[in-house]
């Protein structure tokens, strides 16, 4: 009898010791819409994490970017959403929280590493709760060909009248399009126009959040003055700007037809990957001599736990990983173009990522005006800006009507200090 008890326990033992790494790793899966870096976190980021996590397993499984709010909703409706996601700034991913599906990450490991203004597109608006660890911004900016520029005698404008100059002699020789910007999909006239140029109008965080406050007006100087600057552009964009796609523009640009692009810093690995010639940069012109520069410094995407998730610890493991410095340097040099939210140093190593995040210390931050608050009813302010973005530009709609627009569209539904 005693020796059939040795035989089971010996047995049980060896069961226990084969079955043992099986209980203990954990598989993690993440929900992204970035489904054009999935190389980079199946080559880079997850096998840094893994090795020093080797009981935890991570896969990145993104959706289409057009799907992915639907997509995502529709998973954590019905419970089979991965167990990390990846958040959107401000409202969409607000609302998950609001609705409990994401978790509460205030106390997170980590989180002491991102200051208030880089957690705001993740926190609730009493600044108590944050719900997403910050991963990365965007800058805006113009991007240019240097072999175009260097051909022609040209140099990057400080100022605005500067600017306007530099686009009249590069339209004056006839050789190459000015600049790339079409306006048949709208939002480029807005993120890459409206909100490139009008931070230096309305002051950056100043306005933008008196606007919040019902202390300003869209219809007020200073909100108007960025759509008399789009009303210039025009004659700058080439023939036909008004058919022209947002893909349209990056090849045009990219083949080396056009000097200048008003971009968004994630243009940066696609564009010198495709261009054969080598691109700058330089910041919103100002609009005279000396003064203060601004700069779109949009926060972009985060990363939150789902609070149905089974797996909640090994997920709080990663998400405190990725308030690491060590994650903000793998992820900022292995996409560059998007910039470290983190309150610590990181070295860059792409030369164009490095001259555009320098801006930051040249330039005062500011996040895109209507992206906090003001977007929450209907009619949609973001998406109202685009329309209007689109038709100064074309010429079909005055500045200040654009402007008076908005403006009662907002009125309609947002009663500034109320709940909205």
């Amino acid at each position: 009898m005693t020796r059939k008890i040795l035989k089971a326990t010996v047995a049980l033992g060896a069961l226990v010791a084969l079955s043992a790494p099986a209980l203990a790793q954990t598989t993690l899966t993440i929900e992204s819409w970035r489904n054009d870096d999935l190389a980079t976190w199946q080559e880079k980021i997850i096998p840094a994490f893994e090795a020093e996590h080797p009981d935890i397993k991570v896969t990145f499984a993104p959706s289409a970017p057009t799907e992915y709010n639907s997509a995502l909703a529709a998973k954590l409706d019905a419970g089979s959403a991965g167990d990390l996601v990846a958040c959107r700034p401000f409202d969409a991913s607000l609302g998950l929280y609001e609705k409990k599906q994401l978790a509460d990450l205030s106390s997170l490991p980590g989180m002491e590493n991102f200051t208030p203004a880089a957690r705001t597109a993740w926190t609730t608006d009493d600044g108590k709760e944050t719900f997403c660890v910050p991963m990365a911004a965007v800058l805006h900016g113009f991007m240019y060909n240097k072999t175009i520029f260097t051909e022609l005698g040209l140099q990057p404008p400080k100022t605005e009248p500067e600017f306007f100059a530099l686009l009249d002699k590069i339209k004056e020789n006839g050789t190459y399009v000015p600049m790339a910007m079409g306006t048949k999909d709208q939002w480029e006239a807005a993120t890459m126009g409206y909100q490139n140029i009008g931070p230096d109008d309305w002051k950056g965080e100043e306005g933008r959040k008196a606007l919040i406050e019902g202390k300003e007006k869209l219809t007020d100087p200073q909100w108007v003055k960025p759509f008399e600057r789009l009303a210039k552009w025009g004659p700058y964009l080439g023939d036909g700007f008004q058919a022209q796609t947002y893909p349209d523009s990056q090849n045009l640009f990219t083949l080396g037809r056009a000097a200048i692009y008003p971009a968004g810093s994630w243009e940066i690995a696609p564009f010198e990957a495709q261009a054969d010639f080598e691109i700058g940069a330089f910041p919103p012109p100002v609009e005279t001599a000396g003064g203060t520069c601004y700069v779109s410094d949009h926060p972009d995407i985060a990363l939150g736990l789902n609070a149905a998730s089974p797996n909640a610890e090994a997920a709080k493991t990663f998400l405190s990983w990725v308030a690491s410095p060590d994650f903000a340097a793998i992820y900022a040099n292995a996409a560059p173009g998007f910039f470290p939210l983190i309150d610590k140093p990181v070295t860059l190593e792409n030369p164009l990522a490095k001259e555009i995040v320098a801006w930051r210390g040249e330039c005062q931050s500011t996040i895109r005006s209507t992206y906090q608050i003001l977007s929450r009813g209907t009619p949609n302010l973001e998406n109202e800006t685009w329309a209007a973005s689109a038709n100064v530009i074309n010429g079909t709609e005055t500045p200040q009507a654009a402007a008076e627009k908005l403006q009662k569209g907002l009125d309609s539904w947002y009663k500034p200090g109320t709940a909205n």
